[in-house]
């Protein structure tokens, strides 16, 4: 099921919300993990065992090393604490590796050694990179700090003793497959101890149909567009519309992920829950730094604190090797294909680029300063070329496409011209788009406020424009691509 259907909208999300509502304080997690369960069935029944087995196994791992963490055998027990928590990692990753990149592998065996044997193809469970990481959040967490003294000399337990709140933290349905990345650590209290005001209730509405705007209205609309263009031939393509296709899928992706974040956000508020900000207007950025700053906070955060701290960070070992290996990871994550791990490659190379630039840079003179237009200039080229990988994943017609893109290669029959592409309404909503990629809202409300009666009707009146032009949008297109799929 997608939130951006009329299914989830008209029947799902009307009866969750009047159930959880009505039920008991006592009842509602129970019910909310039943929703959730029944939301991710609808979609993929036969793979909700694969989710059931990720719970079970990081309950009993962490209610292992909590007994380890409180045996009395402190020596002992810290290295059986290091090697169960080694071995759930181990588990969670295994399970990841082999619905997701076990058949990738394969053929990449089989393509180098020119093997005759037959490649098991294995589905993909829709959400499995995010409830695999949450898994690995809490087994994490635990390790971290069950056991640990408080500065009031107490030990530290976090551990989950309670089963199905566990499974609630894991399959909660607003962020179970499409992110943010909630961390265990930062929703624990939550599982307990939340409150639901009427407040929140009405800003997780708001959240949410912004989000639904986003995805159902430009995501869908300047995604289609992009999809002409790549679906057609390259070697057909004229050099603009090769330039129109990367700029419509930049936009694309950019209000297709943030939008479902912003529902997911939404959707958490609406139940009391609060989760952190996924998205930050990543488009205004002046480096590939900063862009990852804003693209995506709740994975780089993850990667920075799991894996790059870990690693030494800046502060231990070789900082750029640290980087390039969050990076391999970053794109290995978003799929199984070497697209991705050029895509993470990529980013990561020009992270390490701008460090070492950074290094030699004179910072106090302004001389040497590069005018921010051309920063932006040089981050956003950056960025739509990795999306031309990222989106193609096949590296040779990847490198077709870019050839075509910047002129290397000049087809001398161009049959997709970009005046076939870039229609009245195309442009309109290419602008419409640009302009909402921008952080002019938030602007305008910190400068007019929010206590004009006026005001707060007006803002109203677009949220339910935006609402009824969402559903619109919905019930007359039939273009509605769930494009976390293979993530």
């Amino acid at each position: 099921m997608v939130f951006s259907t009329i299914l989830f909208l008209c029947v799902f999300l009307p009866l969750s919300l009047i159930g959880y509502y009505l039920l008991p304080k006592r009842f509602k997690n129970t019910f909310l993990l039943l929703c959730s369960l029944l939301f991710y069935a609808w979609g993929e029944p036969k793979f909700i065992w694969v989710m059931l087995l990720s719970i079970a196994c990081n309950y009993g791992f962490g209610m292992w090393i909590h007994r380890l963490a409180f045996a009395e055998e402190a020596g002992t027990s810290e290295r059986k604490k290091k090697l169960v928590a080694a071995l759930a990692v181990g588990l969670n990753l295994g399970i990841l590796f082999v619905f997701k990149y076990f058949t990738f592998v394969s053929e990449t065996i089989q393509t180098v050694l020119h093997g005759n044997f037959e490649v098991i193809r294995i589905a993909l469970p829709i959400g499995i990179s995010f409830y695999t990481f949450q898994g690995l959040s809490y087994i994490i967490d635990i390790y971290r700090k069950e056991g640990t003294l408080a500065p009031s000399g107490e030990r530290i337990s976090i551990v989950q003793k309670n089963p199905f709140r566990l499974a609630l933290y894991i399959a909660m349905f607003p962020q179970l497959i499409a992110g943010p990345i909630v961390r265990y650590e930062d929703i624990r209290v939550q599982l307990t101890e939340r409150k639901e005001s009427a407040g929140q209730f009405a800003e997780g509405i708001e959240r949410f149909v912004v989000g639904l705007a986003k995805k159902a209205i430009l995501a869908n609309v300047v995604g289609k567009l992009a999809e002409s263009i790549f679906a057609a031939q390259y070697v057909y393509l004229s050099q603009g519309a090769a330039w129109l296709g990367a700029f419509a899928y930049t936009l694309q992706i950019y209000f297709d992920f943030s939008g479902y974040s912003d529902m997911a956000i939404g959707l958490g508020e609406m139940f009391g829950f609060h989760f952190q900000e996924n998205f930050n207007y990543p488009y205004i950025s002046t480096s590939i730094r900063e862009f990852w700053r804003r693209w995506h906070i709740s994975l780089s955060g993850w990667f920075r604190d799991y894996l790059y701290i870990p690693l030494g960070g800046s502060r231990r070992g070789n900082v750029y090797i640290h980087l390039l290996l969050v990076f391999v990871a970053t794109g290995i994550w978003h799929g199984a294909g070497w697209g991705f791990l050029i895509w993470g490659l990529w980013h990561g190379a020009f992270l390490i680029l701008e460090r070492l630039c950074s290094r030699h840079a004179v910072t106090d003179d302004r001389k040497h300063r590069v005018p921010q237009l051309f920063s932006w200039m040089y981050t956003m080229l950056v960025v739509m070329v990795g999306w031309v990988v990222f989106r193609i994943v096949d590296l040779r017609q990847a490198l077709t496409y870019l050839a075509v893109m910047f002129g290397i290669r000049r087809n001398a029959f161009t049959a997709f011209g970009i005046r076939h592409y870039l229609t009245n309404r195309n442009l309109f909503f290419l602008l419409v788009a640009c302009i909402c990629a921008l952080p002019i809202a938030p602007k305008i409300r910190i400068k007019l406020g929010t206590s004009s009666a006026v005001l707060l009707l007006v803002k109203r009146a677009v949220l339910l424009l935006l609402l009824a032009l969402s559903f619109l949008f919905i019930i007359n297109s039939s273009y509605n691509p769930f494009i976390y799929f293979r993530f």
